[in-house]
């Protein structure tokens, strides 16, 4: 399977990657939604078992999009964050890797919950919660506009495949928006309800792959 899947949305040549983000080439352009840094802390203190090490994880998964496809600007279309900003190891890291990353520009749209955004400490460009860029508008809620491609997030699309007994992250195409996967691997979502039109391009260990779009 490949690990790729080049196409073309508002007319501007894209590529689809398995590992739950897209690359603008014509940008120099790396785009994911749905970070959501911290989360597990937020659930380890309400209770909730999940295991540590999830913010290493991906950052390394970031790290070797980087590597592959050299960016200029890493966009987050919304929930960078989940919860309030502390002191956490998860910051620290995230600190770590921007030092890392000095030279790239992360721009950050703001999701339902970024509400703790700082962006002098996280280092990042607060977008707001809309930007017009080129043929397309980024945004975190998956609104269509007149006109234009809106790409976007917050739903966390799934892809149930027949057979399998396992639901995958997927790319949600619709007419005028396309619906990032989430990026972080502690994501639950919502089964991508198709229609006539629309497409899932489904993320499976890291290869994509582009199902046929229902008649």
């Amino acid at each position: 399977m490949a690990h790729e899947w080049h196409t073309t949305l508002g007319g501007e040549a894209v590529v689809l990657l398995g590992a739950r983000a897209m690359y603008r080439p014509a940008r120099a352009a790396l785009l994911i939604a749905d970070l959501h840094l911290g989360k597990g802390d937020v659930f380890r203190r309400a209770g909730i078992g999940l295991p540590a090490g999830g913010t290493l994880h991906d950052l390394a998964r970031l790290d070797a999009l980087l590597a592959r496809h050299p960016a200029r600007t890493l966009w987050i279309l919304g929930d960078m964050l989940h919860g309030p900003l502390r002191e956490a190891t998860w910051l620290t890291q995230w600190q770590q890797w921007r030092l890392r990353h000095a030279a790239l520009e992360v721009a950050v749209i703001r999701g339902n919950h970024d509400r703790a955004l700082e962006a002098d400490r996280l280092r990042v460009r607060d977008a707001g919660e809309r930007v017009d860029d080129g043929t397309f508008v980024l945004r975190h809620d998956p609104l269509a506009e007149p006109d234009r491609h809106v790409l976007c997030g917050h739903v966390h699309p799934l892809c149930e495949l027949p057979g399998v007994g396992r639901r995958f992250p997927a790319f949600w195409l619709r007419p005028g928006v396309t619906v990032l996967p989430a990026f972080s691997h502690f994501s639950a979502g919502v089964v991508a309800p198709l229609r006539r039109g629309e497409q899932l391009a489904v993320c499976v260990d890291d290869a994509i792959v582009a199902l046929p779009a229902p008649r």
